[in-house]
């Protein structure tokens, strides 16, 4: 069965990012899949300062805790990415984590991981869709320069209070739902490619 790995890039551990994305894993798991949750709060992943090491081959010098995400991300079926708005934009632990994806940008690298789905999980405490839209796009251009297939998405406006998601239904089956949908499209994928 596929395996499905969470990144929580919110810095409020039991906030509506979390509870979110452990509902996208419920889903998940209710189908047999096998998750996994990164907490990105909990690790020490420095910017990236575009020294492009990774694309020669080499260690990123960064000695931090993304050298060990690169190989759970190359094994995962899906990934699912959560963040809250700040500032119009992802939070500053998400937008770090992605910034180090160069090291998939150089060819080698980025065979291991062409094709990976991809979902994305966005509370934030406006009910504009206006406000939501740049996170959106960054993640879209993003995944798709990768050859990422973006799967869906949960979008969770009007939930800025810690866990005011759970008075929302709604967004907690949207998010089992979407969890469901990451594990029959990496059945398939998985099927396309070994058949």
């Amino acid at each position: 069965m596929p395996h499905i790995l969470a990144i929580q890039g919110s810095p409020r551990l039991r906030g509506n990012t979390s509870i979110l994305l452990d509902a996208v894993l419920d889903g998940a798991r209710e189908q047999g899949a096998s998750v996994e949750r990164v907490d990105l709060a909990r690790l020490d992943i420095k910017e990236c300062d575009g020294c492009l090491a990774c694309w020669k081959g080499k260690e990123c010098p960064k000695q931090d805790d993304m050298n060990a995400l690169y190989s759970r991300i190359i094994e995962a079926d899906a990934i699912v990415f959560g963040t809250p708005v700040y500032w119009y934009g992802p939070t500053a632990l998400l937008k770090a984590f992605v910034d180090r994806f160069v090291y998939f940008n150089c060819p080698e690298s980025r065979a291991k991981v062409r094709g990976l789905s991809a979902a994305i999980v966005i509370p934030f405490e406006e009910t504009d869709p206006e406000t939501v839209a740049p996170v959106v796009t960054f993640f879209e251009k993003s995944l798709a320069y990768l050859g990422w297939d973006l799967v869906g998405q949960v979008i969770a406006p009007g939930v800025g209070k810690l866990g005011e998601v759970r008075e929302r239904p709604e967004y907690l089956q949207q998010a089992r739902d979407l969890g469901a949908a990451l594990v029959a499209v990496s059945c398939r994928r998985r099927t396309t490619t070994e058949g």
